[in-house]
């Protein structure tokens, strides 16, 4: 699925266009990386591919659920 991930402030967004739905990143896995598998408010797990150095944002980006 497609989504847009931003930066409000210091906090990570992500918005879902398929569901109208846009929440702060909670947590991540690897923290030293962009990427990798986060959780947003509410509780979905989302997979980004990882990527060394955090790019300019807002970015759409390819992001798989995690179970």
């Amino acid at each position: 699925m497609k989504v847009i991930v931003r930066k409000v402030g210091e906090t990570l967004s992500v918005y879902i266009p398929k569901k109208d739905l846009e929440a702060n990143v909670i947590a991540t896995d690897p923290d030293h990386v962009f990427g990798g598998t986060i959780e947003i408010q509410g509780g979905m797990k989302l997979y980004i591919e990882p990527m060394e150095e955090t790019p300019k944002l807002p970015l759409t980006m390819n992001a798989k659920k995690v179970a």
